[in-house]
């Protein structure tokens, strides 16, 4: 029988039950990925980061309850946050190797970690008659597309009053962010849908900021900005634009420290 430690944590919130979960399993070697799909499928978050300890740093993989993907923010927050907790790492920053987007790192500041992620460049398109109608809106300011769709309205309030149809989504084959400026304390806010996904509603998405953050920096005309993404949950985001490179930063809490048992 093998033993697995696991730890859930709180990404982008310095208190439980807020940002967005995630589950965390170090591993001294890389299991075969039907393992891993299975344990992440076991712990029933949005996503499980695995990761093992390399000449370099760690390498990092990140699996969702149906598959393995290519980058995600809020579970990389929290494999940070464990290795600088837990695992007596000595240094302020984490090198990460991945699989799909290359070298990430993530460096600690007090009670902040700040994630180094590429920036997403996205494009106008024109707005998809579905796409609104899952919105349940009949005009915005604009849509964009990168890896997700990105649609822009006026105000922070039609972004906290969108009530979708996540299922009627699936047709558009791509997660969906809406976005406006922020009242007051935040340059702006954000939503993030996950049709297809066994959550509909992301608390908190780390990755998507990689295309939020270079568009408002354009828009607003800053490099450095706070944001919140207003789910039920919600979370705070430091943000930068550095070239081609965004900063990401966030706080964690742990939930939850336990061992998982691998029978074959």
């Amino acid at each position: 029988m093998q033993q697995i430690d696991f730890y859930m944590v709180d990404a982008f919130s310095d208190t439980t039950f807020g940002g967005n979960a995630a589950a965390v399993c170090p591993l001294t070697e890389w299991l075969p990925d039907e393992t891993l799909l299975a344990m992440a499928r076991q712990h029933n978050q949005s996503e499980t980061a695995f990761f093992i300890t390399t000449d370099s740093g760690y390498e990092l993989r990140w699996f969702t309850t149906q598959g393995e993907i290519n980058l995600c923010g809020h579970a990389t927050l929290a494999a940070a946050h464990v290795i600088f907790e837990y695992l007596n790492f000595p240094e302020t920053t984490i090198h990460f190797d991945t699989r799909f987007i290359g070298p990430l790192s993530v460096t600690r500041n007090g009670d902040w970690l700040t994630l180094d992620f590429p920036a997403w460049e996205s494009e106008p398109v024109m707005p998809l008659p579905l796409l609104l109608e899952t919105l349940g809106i009949t005009q915005c300011k604009e849509v964009r597309v990168a890896r997700d769709y990105m649609v822009v309205l006026e105000t922070q309030q039609q972004v906290e009053a969108v009530c979708p149809n996540i299922n009627a989504m699936i047709p558009l084959g791509k997660m969906v962010c809406i976005t406006a400026p922020g009242d007051g304390e935040y340059d702006f806010v954000s939503r993030f849908f996950c049709p297809g996904e066994s959550v509909p509603e992301d608390p908190v998405t780390g990755s998507t900021h990689s295309m939020l953050i270079p568009y408002w920096a354009d828009r607003l005309g800053k490099t450095q900005m706070l944001a919140r993404q207003v789910s039920q949950r919600g979370g705070d985001l430091r943000c930068q634009l550095v070239g081609n490179r965004v900063l990401i930063a966030g706080k964690a809490a742990t939930y939850l420290i336990g061992k998982v048992f691998l029978r074959s």
